[in-house]
């Protein structure tokens, strides 16, 4: 299908998702929350796709909501772009509501933050299971700074990432943050040069398409954003559910036989 504010393409069984306003650093507007939210719908439900990437084309990832649109916005417009349908019905209410619905896609996502990642737009990051980013990337909450407050979950989601209390320093001055420091304190896993991202992020999501089952990704992002609403006892009951699964399953049969006979292992598809 074509999209408009969007990229997406598939090749070595990575589904990319590009947010295509370079002119405007990729400014989030409700064309592209539709056409992200459909894009995500395509790669979770193709066969062919193991593993997503999230990015931006040009010098950013998304510079937060488009000003233009925050100017003419309709309170009334966004109670209603809530009541979206949920993205997957059989997962918990807590991912069905208008952004969170990342963790309830059974693939890893990957953010690839090429440039500054602000409000909305490091909402977006945060949902992402994995985040690389340039050297020379700039975050912000931003929404203190408009106005705002803490939306769209990022109150939750954010102190989980980097800590109670650098989430609420991020949130209170809304202060623009270095990839240093947005490394230390955890909230991205890596950083590389602007001109390495690319080739690094892709080796990474390629090492996972090929060589890591589609099954056990599944089961275990399913079991990390499950944790926070569990006793270790739950957790632990689950994964040995889950556990006694996987010993009967074909693809730990192809993971030993892989390992014995060094050569790339050939998993099942979910």
């Amino acid at each position: 299908m074509s999209y408009q504010d969007i990229l997406y393409e598939v090749a070595d069984r990575i589904a990319t998702i590009t947010l295509n306003r370079p002119d405007r650093m990729n400014a989030w507007t409700p064309v592209m929350e539709r056409e992200v939210r459909t894009a995500m719908q395509q790669a979770a439900t193709d066969g062919d796709v193991r593993v997503i990437v999230l990015t931006g084309a040009g010098r950013g990832f998304c510079a937060g909501a488009d000003m233009q649109v925050l100017q003419t916005i309709d309170p009334a417009d966004v109670r209603r772009a809530a009541d979206l349908p949920p993205f997957d019905m059989n997962r918990r209410a807590d991912w069905q509501t208008r952004y969170a619905f990342y963790p309830s896609i059974d693939k890893p996502i990957i953010g690839m933050l090429n440039g500054a990642t602000a409000g909305i737009g490091l909402v977006h990051a945060l949902y992402c299971d994995v985040r690389f980013a340039a050297d020379s990337a700039v975050f912000t909450t931003a929404f203190a700074r408009r106005g705002l407050i803490a939306e769209h979950g990022i109150s939750w989601m954010l102190p989980r990432i980097v800590g109670h209390a650098n989430a609420l320093d991020l949130l209170l001055s809304a202060r623009r943050v270095s990839a240093d420091e947005a490394l230390r304190m955890g909230m991205v896993n890596r950083l590389y040069p602007a001109d390495q991202l690319c080739e690094q992020t892709y080796a990474y999501a390629r090492d996972l398409a090929d060589n890591v089952a589609p099954k056990s990704m599944q089961v275990i992002k399913r079991q990390l954003y499950e944790v926070p609403f569990q006793t270790l006892a739950e957790a632990t009951i689950e994964a040995n559910r889950e556990m006694a699964i996987s010993l009967a399953s074909d693809d730990f049969k192809e993971g030993v036989a892989s390992f014995v006979e060094k050569r790339p292992p050939r998993f099942s598809n979910v």
